[in-house]
Order: structure tokens, then C-alpha cells, then sequence
């Protein structure tokens, strides 16, 4: 997976690829690509969008307010196994082509 290799380069280190959490009668569920951890200890939840191209906004502008409440909410989920929470932050991997843009902090939950 180009993003993971691209995101261990830059320091981070895997905790969970393809964090799901199922369907259920309330819930739409929801699924985190990557779960990785940064230098300083924080946990990064990573959506990862990729475009052939950059047009119609990038890949990016694919990361919708529905899609940002369902990554947040696997990510809750996600963090009922620490007894301390960790910071935590939400990044977008872009990847346009051949470039990537990796927007940290991306949104808020």
C-alpha cells in the first residue's frame, strides 16, 4: 500500500490497517484505513482517498461532513480499548495521481 509506506517514511508506525465497525440497527458503521502512531505519541486516524487526477476538487474533497461523522465515530468506538485516552487527530492522505498531500489535523471531532 503506497499511503502506509509513504506515511512509515515520514515517521509514523502502524497500529490497525482497515479498523471496522460493523452495521448495526443504530449505526451506519464505519471503517478507519489506517491507525497509525506519531513520534510524539499521538494517534492518527488516516483516511485515505485516491484520484487519478486532481480534478473535481482532488481526492481530498471526497473526504465528506457524513464521511468525517463516520470516521470520528469508528474512532470512538476504536479508543473504548484505552484506559487513558491518547491525543488523538484526524488526517487525510490525498493521493492525486502521482501527488500526495497529506493533510494533518484534516478535521475536528
Amino acid at each position: 500500500m503506497r499511503a502506509l509506506a509513504w506515511l512509515k517514511a515520514k515517521g509514523l508506525v502502524l497500529e490497525q490497517r482497515n479498523y471496522r465497525v460493523a452495521r448495526g440497527p443504530s449505526a451506519r458503521g464505519g471503517e478507519i484505513d489506517l491507525v497509525m502512531r506519531d513520534r510524539d505519541g499521538t494517534l492518527v486516524f488516516v483516511e485515505v482517498r485516491q484520484r487519478r487526477s486532481g480534478g473535481h476538487g482532488g481526492a481530498a474533497a471526497s473526504v465528506t461532513f457524513a464521511k468525517q461523522r463516520r470516521l470520528v465515530l469508528a474512532a470512538q468506538h476504536y479508543l473504548l480499548r484505552f484506559a487513558t485516552l491518547p491525543p488523538c487527530r484526524f488526517d487525510v492522505l490525498a493521493l492525486d495521481g502521482d501527488e500526495v498531500e497529506w493533510l494533518q489535523a484534516a478535521f475536528e471531532a
